[in-house]
């Protein structure tokens, strides 16, 4: 029940309440997908007004955050656009971290090793050197919709390839279904999808996306003191756009009302959780703590519970399912 969440967070906001839980409750925050997710969709005038609303948010937002790139968005017609690869020195002039996410952004269990370890070396040649400007250099690689390996051989070939290049997996805790709401909020945005009245749409998007997104957090906790015995310092999953541009900055000091405190994802990685082999190898990209527990082959009890999208916003993104 959302009220219940709510009152519950507003409780551990206020002194004494939260001192345990701040201590126990963090969390990594990664954006993918950057500079801006579906660049292909809009003119470059509405990218570059959608992206400084995006930095001014993150800004506001005040937390550390790990950001992974797909360089293929850095191109029109075959070359590097000099405004587009600005938006990634933006990220880093900010402060943030930037990661590896492939060049194009497709997945490993579609095009094979080679060519995905390939796509991982072009998804560096613009990433690399603007990192070295700032004294910096890739160190996390996140695999595209989180599938790093059908069989034990692909995930033993791509582990020791990203060992050898100075990579390190950044896994997921904290999965969610944000781009069935950023989608929603962008068909609504440009017209696709017909509402009566587009400013009350796309407010009860809005309104609707953080208490989704708390509860998503809620729910992860959980499995984590279920499957490990405490809380875990979670890996949360977000993504570069519209929606994100405009309510960053209250989904975090939402979190933070519930107690959350935002740190590094190289902090949270120290956990020793993380040491887990991953184990899974079926074709999807579900949660760590889930690829976890089905090592442990949890029943299907233990996964239930986990919120859903709505099926208005289903509607709204015309999409038939998570």
């Amino acid at each position: 029940m959302r009220w219940l969440m709510w009152v519950l967070c507003l409780l551990l906001a206020m002194p004494g309440w939260a001192q345990h839980v701040q201590n126990d409750r963090r969390i990594a925050i990664t954006i993918d997908d950057l500079p801006m997710q579906a660049m292909s969709s809009a003119p470059a005038a509405d990218w570059a007004e959608w992206h400084t609303k995006l930095m001014a948010q993150l800004r506001l937002a005040n937390a550390p955050i790990t950001g992974f790139v797909n360089e293929e968005k850095l191109q029109i017609d075959g070359q590097v656009d000099p405004a587009r690869l600005a938006m990634l020195d933006d990220w880093l002039e900010a402060g943030f971290d930037l990661g590896n996410h492939t060049y194009a952004h497709k997945s490993l269990h579609d095009i094979g090793v080679p060519a995905f370890q390939q796509s991982i070396l072009d998804g560096e040649r613009q990433l690399r050197p603007l990192m070295a400007k700032h004294g910096k250099s890739p160190r996390w690689f996140r695999h595209p919709f989180l599938r790093n390996g059908t069989t034990p051989a692909d995930k033993q070939a791509m582990d020791e390839f990203l060992a050898q290049h100075g990579y390190r997996v950044a896994p997921v805790t904290v999965d969610n279904s944000e781009w069935v709401w950023a989608i929603a909020y962008r068909r609504v945005l440009n017209g696709e999808t017909q509402v009566k009245d587009r400013d009350a749409a796309l407010e009860r998007l809005r309104l609707g996306y953080v208490p989704y997104m708390l509860n998503k957090l809620d729910y992860y906790e959980a499995q984590s003191v279920a499957l490990l015995g405490y809380k875990l310092p979670q890996v949360w999953l977000m993504h570069t756009n519209e929606l994100n541009a405009d309510t960053f900055a209250e989904l975090i000091a939402a979190a933070r009302r519930c107690g959350y405190t935002m740190i590094t994802l190289e902090e949270a990685m120290r956990d020793p959780a993380y040491q887990r082999p991953d184990g899974y190898t079926g074709k999807w990209g579900p949660s760590w703590l889930h690829r976890w527990a089905m090592a442990e082959k949890k029943p299907k009890d233990f996964y239930k519970g986990e919120p859903v999208v709505p099926q208005w916003v289903l509607e709204m993104a015309q999409v038939e399912s998570e």
